[in-house]
């Protein structure tokens, strides 16, 4: 911000005597004002705004100038409330237009920092730019920026960052870019597509590189030759050079290999078995790992002996160089609540909204499951369907989910019914699903008019599928009811919850029709090697099957640190899906479809869903893990 120069202070404030020899004295308040301006240059924006204050606080005939003042310099130390106070003191009509024009400026950036970006866009509009010196046009545009980027205007928020560039010294220009790539990257691939289509230079250039790095499905041959690509097509492109390729390296090599591993883990209590399961599949994968550069050493601690953080300085201090676990979310929080991550952490669970530096999440989620599945459902055509699910908290969690994905696919719930899975007969919420009470009522009417009246039940015809949240038993129940009731050609998609993860034919005959999305792990098809399934039978015999699905959760714990470094770029091929990281260090499942035929699921294939990702728009956030009763919300 620019203030008053301590020249024009001086020269309204000086007092001359009327005689010649008698010497100028400055007033108190041109020292007062020069002092606070010191401290301003000396980047001590809070203790000037001290002595602003006393300046702005004393009536005078430059009382609104110092009101002004204070303000700007309550912005720069981050006080908004006490910076909005003496905004709203300051007689407008007593400024000069120069001065009026800073005060927009100020309105705005105090909107911006009370979340009102249009109130925001509403003062930047009426700031005549070229009224203000350099500091405050950059400030000028550092504002529309981010005013429009709260609007959800991105590509105005990138526009207005092209223009502040040529303002910024190189220094401040690197810290611009990244954040014009940030913005963009919050924008679907396909929006990308069509931006580029209709934009010019510079634009073009930050559009086609956004969609090169949001591939993250390349391989690394693949991403350098689009890069390549990318930098002979736009040889001096503001992004070219040293600043891609520090920002490249910022993102990859963030995380470094860890030669000593300490993995947080109940060894009692609820959860104890759940995490016997996870350690099962951690250290056959570490005696079977075939990479011989990467051995660390493993060193376990009961996450129910000690509190968290407690445990975390303990494993640091015992010479860990990464963190396992915890499994328990109330652990993981209590953990970042207690102890600075100054050696990262790769958390056995997810958290809603959180995001730490050195903190990757990485869990069984429902949120993976259903993203899949809708998008599977989409992918085969569909847009009207039905949802059934159980009436507990979790299945309206669950529920949620189905239509904010669904959504997201340009798809309606036309209706939704819950059960109780308590029960073995769903007669009513099905019929009520499909329409068919309706049909009865229609029924009884026309009876009482015509007695005798032969009577076939039908269900609506505006739907095009189903989408169901059951556990196997329950769905073996739920699909013959719904062919019974007529919706045999209505195909079903249900959650992973639906599968044992073992073919069980004689059983599972009554699951025939049904399409659902799980990890590779369970399919000898998707998943080979000396982690198969069929390898460690071993292992997952001594389990009931609810347990599963851990014991590829601990496999994949150990094979994706070595790959973590890239893992935002480049997929995993794990146990538990197609990995990857997402910008607020999220792991993220990408699963393999199957529908069940004969009692056994026969493999459709990986679905690439093509909504977007939890990081590229406001979506629904994971809030459990998504596994049986007994622990899904650990």
């Amino acid at each position: 911000m620019s203030r008053l120069t301590l020249s024009l202070l001086l020269s309204a404030l000086l007092l001359t005597a009327g005689c010649p020899r008698k010497s100028t004295t400055v007033r108190p308040d041109a020292k007062n004002a020069a002092k606070a301006e010191r401290l301003l240059q000396s980047g001590k924006p809070k203790q000037a705004a001290q002595v602003y204050r006393q300046l702005a606080d004393k009536k005078s005939t430059r009382q609104n100038h110092f009101r002004l003042l204070t303000a700007e310099s309550l912005i720069q130390s981050g006080n908004i409330e006490d910076a909005k106070t003496y905004a709203d003191l300051i007689d407008a009509r007593q400024l000069s237009p120069q001065h009026r024009n800073k005060l927009h400026l100020v309105h705005a950036q105090i909107h911006l920092g009370t979340g009102e970006a249009e109130q925001a866009l509403k003062r930047l509009s009426q700031v005549s730019p070229d009224q203000l010196d350099l500091e405050e046009q950059i400030t000028y545009h550092q504002s529309l920026a981010f005013a429009y980027s709260l609007a959800g205007e991105l590509l105005q928020s990138v526009r207005e960052r092209i223009l502040l560039d040529r303002l910024l010294d190189a220094s401040r220009q690197q810290d611009n870019h990244a954040a014009i790539l940030e913005t963009l990257s919050l924008l679907p691939v396909k929006t990308l597509q069509h931006m580029q289509s209709q934009s010019s230079d510079p634009l073009t250039g930050w559009l086609s590189l956004a969609i090169l790095l949001k591939q993250k499905n390349l391989s690394s041959e693949q991403f350098n030759t689009g890069l390549e690509r990318w930098r002979q097509s736009f040889p001096s492109h503001p992004a070219s050079g040293p600043f891609l390729d520090n920002y490249l390296a910022k993102s990859r090599h963030a995380f470094q290999r860890p030669d000593a591993i300490a993995i947080l883990l109940p060894e009692s209590g609820p959860y104890a078995h759940a995490a016997k399961a996870i350690r099962e599949g951690f250290m056959a994968t570490y005696y079977h790992q075939q990479d011989s550069t990467f051995k660390p050493s493993i060193r376990f601690y009961d996450s129910e002996s000690q509190p968290a953080g407690l445990l975390y300085r303990q494993a640091v201090s015992d010479g860990a160089e990464l963190i396992i676990g915890p499994l328990n979310k109330k652990n993981i929080q209590a953990l970042l609540e207690t102890s600075p991550l100054t050696v990262p952490v790769l958390a056995l669970n997810y958290i809603d909204g959180l995001a730490r530096d050195n903190l990757y999440q990485f869990g069984l989620s429902p949120i993976d499951d259903v993203q899949q599945v809708t998008a599977k459902a989409s992918l085969d055509g569909h847009r009207r369907a039905l949802l059934l699910i159980p009436d507990t908290s979790l299945g309206q969690r669950i529920g949620a989910y189905f239509e904010e994905f669904w959504q997201q696919h340009d798809g309606v719930i036309l209706e939704h019914q819950v059960y109780d899975p308590q029960q073995s007969d769903f007669t009513q919420p099905i019929k009520r699903l499909l329409n068919l009470d309706e049909s009865e009522r229609r029924y009884r009417k026309i009876r009482q008019l015509i007695p005798g009246i032969k009577f076939v039940p039908r269900r609506r015809h505006d739907i095009d599928s189903i989408f169901l949240n059951a556990s196997p038993y329950k769905a073996r129940l739920i699909n013959p009811q719904l062919r019974f009731y007529r919706a045999l050609d209505v195909p079903v998609y249900a959650t992973a919850h639906v599968y044992t993860g073992r073919p069980h034919p004689s059983l599972d005959i009554d699951l025939d029709g049904i399409r659902f999305c799980d990890i590779p792990w369970l399919f000898d098809e998707t998943y080979q090697g000396p982690l198969s399934l069929a390898a460690l039978q071993k292992i997952w015999r001594q389990f009931p099957n609810v347990y599963y699905r851990l014991i590829a959760l601990g496999i994949d714990a150990y094979n994706i640190v070595p790959h973590l470094d890239k893992l935002d770029t480049i997929q995993y091929s794990g146990a538990t899906g197609n990995l990857l990281l997402t910008r607020e260090n999220r792991i993220k499942r990408n699963l393999v479809c199957a529908g069940f035929s004969g009692g056994i699921p026969v493999i459709s294939g990986f679905v690439e869903t093509f909504t977007p990702s939890p990081d590229a728009i406001p979506g629904p956030e994971v809030h459990e893990t998504y596994e049986p009763d007994s622990f899904q919300d650990i």
